[in-house]
Formats: structure tokens, sequence, C-alpha cells
């Protein structure tokens, strides 16, 4: 059966909208019907080679939908079950996983190598990060699914496997934010959004939002953001000024650029702590002296798909979103179609809005 799907045909060309052949689910394999899918920063990062993946491919990492088919073995869902998406399965014995670290896992990627669909031509496709969700159906390793808990809607729950595990990850397993804390968030994306929405839930004091154009205050101050910073020199500045000269308890940067992970270090409070959520180019080169790294004491660390176990975190995440603490609809500025995508890209080089989120 043909589904309409995004190929990206090789590293820096432009997505193509086409038809693809999708086979029947093999043993240990799932059909899903998808139901929406975020457009996430990474997949930008993907089509322009900052990450590598095998081309031609279809991306989409971040999505959710319906079950339409199982392969012989798989009993954890069945056709008719809703399901939420996950592009890192653990495999659960190589030496991080043993040590409970499964965000890690060596071999959380492997499936992207393997051919999963063709074109109606015959071209060979691979499945970006796994799941392949810019496509109306994608055929996905059991691991990839998680049956979605109930009372999420299933259209929001797209943003449950990336951007909500991502943000409430960095803030409750990363940089594990106290109550009464401060907290700086830099980048006002997907990611950023669900990470200010986290830190409100963390009890954090003061939540600084900082973002490079003054039009995504209000979208920050909605998600919890308590001041707002437009990026500059100065930034750093600012935000001690806002702190008794002190400097943040946490900064978490969403952005992954030198320069805003500069700041966000030097924003934080001499003992504090600074994790990198966003994803970089080797270009994108960071420098610290000796003596800074001595004098002030603060922590610096990766984050990791927010150091998040998605089987254990995503029923968590779902009580948060039906106590009404999270609202996953507040991190979408835009609803879009299949040939959207291309348009939402670009607004994300340009710095616009938050997550866009594909609605089949």
């Amino acid at each position: 059966m043909a589904v309409r799907a995004v190929v990206l045909p090789a590293v820096g060309a432009p997505l193509k909208i086409t038809e693809v052949d999708l086979p029947d689910p093999g043993p240990g394999q799932v059909r899903v019907r998808l139901a929406a899918a975020g457009v996430c920063h990474s997949d930008l990062s993907l089509s322009d080679g900052t990450m590598r993946v095998p081309v031609p491919a279809v991306l989409g990492h971040e999505g959710a939908g319906t079950v339409v088919a199982v392969g012989e073995g798989v009993t954890h869902v069945a056709p008719g079950s809703p399901v939420v998406l996950n592009w890192a399965p653990s495999c659960g014995s190589c030496h991080v996983c043993t040590l409970g670290e499964v965000w890690l896992c060596a071999d959380a990627l492997t499936g992207a190598a393997d051919v999963y669909a063709r074109t109606v031509d015959g071209t060979d496709l691979h499945p970006g990060l796994n799941v392949a969700a810019f496509a109306e159906e994608t055929v996905v390793a059991a691991s990839c699914v998680l049956p979605l808990p109930d009372g999420v809607p299933l259209t929001d729950a797209a943003l449950l496997g990336c951007a909500l595990l991502t943000g409430y990850g960095a803030v409750h397993h990363s940089a594990r934010v106290q109550p009464g804390e401060t907290v700086a968030v830099f980048g006002v994306g997907g990611v950023g959004l669900a990470t200010l929405q986290s830190a409100r839930v963390a009890g954090a004091s003061r939540i600084i939002a900082v973002d490079v154009t003054p039009e995504k205050e209000e979208l920050a101050r909605g998600a919890g953001a308590t001041d707002y910073v437009v990026a500059s020199e100065n930034t750093p500045r600012e935000i001690r000024a806002l702190t008794a000269r002190q400097g943040v308890d946490v900064s978490i940067e969403c952005v992954g650029r030198a320069v805003s992970i500069r700041a966000a270090w030097e924003s934080t409070r001499r003992g504090g702590r600074t994790t990198v959520v966003g994803i970089g180019g080797k270009d994108q080169q960071v420098t610290f002296n000796a003596l800074e790294i001595f004098h002030w004491g603060r922590t610096l660390s990766g984050c990791v798909y927010g150091n998040s176990d998605p089987a254990r975190d995503v029923p968590i995440l779902a009580e948060h979103v039906r106590a009404g603490r999270l609202d996953l609809s507040a991190l979408v500025t835009e609803r879009i179609a299949l040939d959207g995508i291309p348009a939402a890209f670009e607004n994300m080089l340009a710095g616009k809005g938050g997550r866009a989120l594909v609605v089949f």
C-alpha cells in the first residue's frame, strides 16, 4: 500500500513529497497510521548534515498515531491501539544500558541504517531516526512504539515523543532543578517551551527565558517564564541583575550554538549547573580557561533526549498533562500539512515560532 511521505533524497537536498510503498509488518514490527508529527530542529540538523543519517530517508522522529497491524511476536500493542513513537529505543544489554543510562544506548539508532520501504519507482528508503514520522503511515520496530496513556489527546501526544521528554528530562533528570531555584532557559523553540513548562512544574522561583527575538516574549511567559531577555552580548549581565548579581542556579541551553552555550555558562552562579540540550555542529567551538573552571566551580553537562527513559517517563508526563500541569497544545504554534514541512524548516532557521505540528 502506497502512502505519502516527505523524503530527503540526499544531505542538503530539498525535501520531496512522494509516494512510498510500505511493506506489511514483519516479526517484531508494527505498522502505525500517524495522527501527527512534530517538526523538530533535529530534523533540520539531519537534512543539512549537522547530524548524519543514511539517505535517501524519510525524516520525522516525533509522532503519535494508531496501530494498523502488528507482526508476529508483538503483544504490547494491537490494531487500534493509540501509541507514541520512540525514536531511540534502548537495547537493554549494552554497557550504558546495564548502568541504567538507556538514553545513551549504543544500539539505539541501528535501525536507521535499515531499508524500511521504497519509493514507487523502487528507490530504497531509510527511516530517519528509526521511525520515519513524516509520512501518513510507517512501519517500525515494536520497541519504537509506546502505548499512549489514557487522557492525552492523540494529536498533541506527538510532542511526548521528543520535545516534552527532552525539556522535562533536562529539568528533572539532568539539571535536577529543585523547588525555589532560579532557572534560565536559552532558546524558546519547541524544546525550550517544554523546558519552561517543566521548570514551572519543578517549582523554580524565577524562570528567565532568553531568545534572539522579542516576538517570543508572550509565548515564553505563557509557558512559565517570569522574565524575558532578548539575547545580546550583555545577556549574562542582565541575568545577574535579575538575580541579585549572583546568576541563576541553573542554565539550560536549548539552541546548540557556541555563543549561547557560553552565555548560559556565564549566566550561571558560582557552584551552579549549566545543561546543554541543543545539538550544535562540529564548527561550534566553546572555549574555557583553566582558572575560570576552578574559580566558578560550575558544572557543565550535556543532555541527550532529556536523559529520559521513555517507558518510565511517558506515563509520568501523561499524568502531568491530565492534571493540567503541562499543556501540550501550548507548545504548538502552527499546525500544518505534509507539504508545509519545508516552510517549517525555513521558520526554524529564522528563529520563528515554537513547534510546528504536522496533522494528518
